[in-house]
């Protein structure tokens, strides 16, 4: 392979400006750092910007899903279905609670496939929990369908997916017929607070048990507990959690919300270089856009035929290594960690198509600040590695 000295090009690199920093000094400098009124503010522009009733800042995409879980009334005895391609946090909130996961299989696109969910269902199921990969939009409408036919609730990961809009709305909007849907705002996501998350609903009610549980079942604000009578009071309904996003993350939250569009933009510009200088080699399938709203494009996920390659993915990803590019891979199916292992040989949870996708996915870089020459250095380099490691067919002669 041809070697060529350069920068590391990382797998992926925080967006942020200026206003980010000179809003944390402000937060800092205004000796209120924990959530307080910057947080109530990104709540407020985050519920006009996903058009949505409710908002509610968490410290985790995780945590909004466990708040959704349990504010729901989820518990033992019952079952939530969601998908094998996903991190490990999807199904591990449904354990918190009490529930058992169930996994239904995932279509062509790497969404859980809603005719899997059907198979799926039993006296026990209480909730669907899909979740949007990559920040490709799920097939919703199906799975509204079969959540009302049942009398399901709907809990979206949407951890990938702020900017996804479906049918011209965004996730999370009042325009859906989800109970809750849950942001992340981890440190690689494209709009990041270094940790953090928002759950989103339009059911009042369960936005104010959800308040409350996010904060140890106190009452009241931590920075508004006064009662009419203008004494300091608090009170404890019910055991709580410790999930409440600070200020100084909401402050980053603030102005990465309102660059989120043009974020999207660029990286749309991204991937149409991606699809135009890769989608040639056949070795290679590039991930497809999605026909019922905006892709977010948080991920970039090609797909290896590795029936045409003489090495695996690992190999592929260590050439890419080697020639200083990171990569990723989204996800190591559920059942095959260890800890899930005891689930994995259950009818309900066989999924041969997840099982399949996941030795041919390898996530490229991909970010707003991301140079295009990099983009074409990295295309070059995937060419590369294929032609090297082609396949030849057999070459009979005959006498």
């Amino acid at each position: 392979m041809t070697t060529l000295t350069r920068n590391y090009i990382p797998f992926s690199v925080p967006a942020l400006g200026e206003e980010e920093i000179q809003e944390v000094s402000d937060v800092l400098r205004s000796g209120w750092i924990t959530t307080g009124a910057k947080t109530a503010q990104f709540e407020k522009e985050f519920a006009e910007y996903t058009h949505c009733d409710h908002a509610l800042a968490v410290n985790s995409c995780t945590a909004g899903l466990h708040l959704a879980l349990a504010a729901l009334g989820i518990g033992p005895g019952d079952e939530v279905i969601t998908t094998p391609l996903t991190f490990c946090a999807t199904v591990n909130v449904i354990l918190h609670v009490g529930a058992t996961p169930v996994l239904a299989d995932v279509d062509q696109d790497g969404n859980i496939d809603p005719e899997s969910i059907r198979t799926r269902i039993t006296s026990k199921t209480r909730a669907i929990l899909p979740v949007h990969l990559a920040g490709f939009p799920c097939d919703m409408d199906a799975i509204w369908k079969i959540a009302s036919e049942h009398k399901l609730f709907v809990v979206e990961d949407a951890a990938h997916a702020i900017g996804t809009t479906y049918h011209g709305e965004p996730i999370g909007s009042r325009a859906g017929e989800s109970d809750a849907v849950a942001f992340s705002f981890y440190a690689t996501k494209n709009l990041t607070t270094g940790e953090g998350g928002m759950v989103t609903t339009n059911n009042r009610e369960l936005h104010d048990r959800m308040k409350v549980l996010c904060l140890h079942g106190i009452s009241r604000d931590a920075w508004n507990r006064y009662n009419r009578n203008g004494s300091w009071f608090y009170d404890v309904i019910e055991p709580g959690f410790k999930y409440n996003l600070s200020d100084i993350q909401s402050a980053i939250g603030i102005h990465q919300l309102r660059k989120l569009d043009r974020f999207a933009e660029r990286r749309e510009s991204i991937i149409r270089l991606y699809n135009q200088l890769l989608g040639n080699i056949r070795e290679i399938e590039t991930p497809r856009d999605s026909v019922e709203g905006r892709h977010a494009w948080h991920l970039y996920a090609i797909r290896l035929n590795l029936d045409q390659l003489a090495i695996d993915r690992g190999q592929f990803i260590e050439k890419l290594r080697d020639a200083d590019i990171g990569t990723s891979v989204h996800f190591i199916p559920i059942s095959m960690h260890t800890f899930f292992a005891q689930w994995a040989d259950r009818e309900e949870n066989r999924c041969p198509r997840a099982l399949e996708l996941y030795p041919r996915l390898i996530s490229l870089p991909l970010y707003p600040t991301l140079d295009e020459s990099d983009v074409r250095y990295i295309c070059s380099t995937l060419a590369e590695i294929v032609t090297q490691n082609r396949k030849h067919p057999t070459v009979r002669i005959c006498a």
